[in-house]
């Protein structure tokens, strides 16, 4: 099972807090550093303020060597789907090919009114997220040389080049995720190099696995090529008090979080992790919610990383 880092700057991180995060990351061997994409923080002043995604990636990959960066995930509404292609596949070049776009639907409307960006109704949003999808791979995968049109509800494409090309061929992994309902699943299925159910409970990971399969099935695809995938918040310690501070420091219960992350002593954490991947689950993502505690990341490195 493959260990990543995930973190939520809208809370409250400077480019450099999580740049330290994914330097400590890649030192320690975990597999990736994941970042959310959001402008507004959540139950907090999010001081000093929101940072870009992928402005931030491309920062991390110049100060980074061989740790894989990307998105959980970015929202199909911040931006329109060709000068989204154009700067992944830039950042895919900056990091020598070590980029994954996590992208969605998008969901959280009050960070859109905070910052003038418009938020349309489900339909048109999952609409908009399946088009931008078509033209994202279509412009990556376009041979050289040679150009890419479509004409959708919302977005249409005329003779582009298609260009820049991402390091990856023919382009990096894409990450779609939630609870693989009907039109979810059918778009893992036609686009997803992963499909990743976040924050959900076995029973309901082993599920939505399931119905990725039926999905894949019914488009003739193996389902074995979609990598499967999960997130959970993460608040590990060698005693109880140090659990107890790290979690009181997030403004979580120890209680709460046992049901409902991965908390405790390695070996909780590890038994937890074997329940996760006896459900398919490849990849953990450890939602890192302190990003100036440093040691926790080390600390289940040094405790965890090598047992999983």
């Amino acid at each position: 099972m493959e260990l990543r880092i995930f973190v939520e700057p809208q809370q409250g991180a400077t480019y450099f807090d999580q740049l330290a995060v994914a330097r400590t990351a890649e030192a320690c061997g975990y597999g990736a550093f994941f970042r959310s994409d959001h402008y507004l923080a959540m139950d907090a002043d999010g001081r000093p303020g929101p940072t870009d995604s992928w402005v931030t990636l491309a920062g991390i990959a110049r100060e980074t060597s061989t740790i894989r960066l990307g998105t959980l995930v970015t929202s199909a509404t911040f931006r329109f789907p060709g000068p989204l292609a154009i700067s992944v596949a830039e950042v895919d070049q900056m990091s020598g090919g070590r980029v994954e776009l996590g992208l969605g639907a998008g969901w959280y409307e009050a960070e859109h009114a905070a910052y003038a960006i418009p938020f349309p109704d489900v339909k048109t949003r999952f609409t908009k997220f399946e088009e931008t999808l078509e033209i994202v791979v279509g412009l990556w995968e376009t041979p050289e040389g040679q150009t890419f049109s479509f004409s959708g509800e919302y977005f249409t494409v005329i003779d582009s080049p298609a260009l820049p090309k991402p390091a990856q061929k023919p382009r990096p992994p894409i990450v779609l995720g939630g609870a693989a309902k009907k039109r979810g699943a059918a778009l893992a299925a036609r686009f997803a190099d992963e499909f990743n159910v976040p924050f959900a409970p076995v029973d309901e990971v082993r599920a939505a696995f399931g119905r990725i399969d039926v999905a894949c099935a019914a488009a003739g695809r193996d389902p074995k090529s979609i990598a499967r995938s999960t997130a959970l918040v993460l608040c590990a310690g060698p005693d109880e008090a140090t659990v107890a501070r790290r979690a009181a420091t997030i403004g979580r219960e120890v209680d709460e979080l046992r049901r409902n992350g991965l908390t405790g002593s390695a070996a909780e954490i590890i038994d937890k992790l074997g329940e996760y991947e006896r459900a398919g689950v490849q990849r953990v993502y450890l939602q890192v919610l302190d990003q100036s505690d440093l040691d926790h990341i080390e600390w289940v490195a040094a405790h965890v990383l090598p047992k999983v």
